[in-house]
This record gives C-alpha cells, structure tokens and sequence, in this order.
C-alpha cells in the first residue's frame, strides 16, 4: 500500500536534503561491515545534482523528509542514480519505486537514453526494487569501492 507522500526536486545544499544525506550515510555506515565513507567513490557536489545536469530530490510525508535520491550525467546520454535513501519505516510501501519512477522521468525529460547505479551486497531490498523495475545487472562502469552491483536500464 502506497503512502500520502510527495516527491519534489530540492537544492543539494539545502538544510532538508542534507539532513536527508546524513541519514543515508548514518544508516549505510550502520549496515555496511567496514563503515561507509561518503568521499570515496564519487563524492558528490551540488553542481552534479543542479539541472542540466541534474536533479536532487526529496521524498516527504506530512512535510517530513522520509527519503532522497539524486539523478547526475554518468557519461553523454546516460544518468546515474546516486545517494537513494527510503526511511525504514516507509520501506515496502511503494515509496522507494515511486522516487526510482521520478528519478527515471526527470532522466527521460532531460534526454537520457539509459539510466545507470550501484548498489552494495548488503543492500539486498534494493537489488530486488531494481530487479522489478527493470534494472538488469552489467559490468562494473566505476571504481566505488562500496559496490558489488551494477545495474542499467534503457529509458526509450
């Protein structure tokens, strides 16, 4: 069952879409064996989450930031989902398919053909969401050290 919640572009820098992004690190940082480094990787800046390149979103309930997700370009015609995150207590409830939904139709607005990201082994509820969405797994396209999955999907 879906929750009353909205989801809407915000600034990467602002107070609720970081506080969003400390909680994801918090709960990664929790769940992952040897921690999670925010910096290693790709360290995100504003400028990459910022139309045209691309776009930061929040997911809300009553007002409450619940979840965040942000699109970026990966490489010409292709965008990267990055830093998605559904509170655990929304989890199951059709918010996380509804932020991936968004972040795909702002992808195909901004002209991307396909639509890449990683995830981590221990992050086995998000492979399934992805899987049924239509994400299928390929070859590692970076160096993150927290992924162990790398998933695509054609947009049109």
């Amino acid at each position: 069952m879906a929750e009353n919640f909205t989801i809407a572009a915000e600034p990467f820098g602002s107070r609720d879409a970081q506080q969003a992004l400390a909680q994801y690190v918090a709960e990664l940082a929790e769940r992952f064996p040897e921690g999670f480094d925010p910096g290693a990787g790709a360290p995100p800046s504003d400028d990459e989450y910022t139309p045209p390149k691309g776009v930061f979103l929040l997911l809300r309930v009553g007002g409450a930031v619940m979840g965040c997700g942000g699109l970026r370009t990966e490489s010409p015609g292709v965008s990267e989902v990055k830093r998605m995150w559904i509170s655990p207590e929304l989890r199951g409830r059709g918010a996380g398919r509804a932020l991936l939904t968004s972040l795909e139709d702002h992808a195909r607005r901004m002209g991307f053909a396909r639509v890449r990201l990683d995830t981590a082994a221990e992050l086995g509820e998000a492979q399934a969401l992805y899987a049924k969405a239509g994400y299928v797994e390929i070859p590692a396209y970076n160096d993150n050290p927290h992924a162990a999955h790398w998933f695509e999907k054609r947009l049109r």
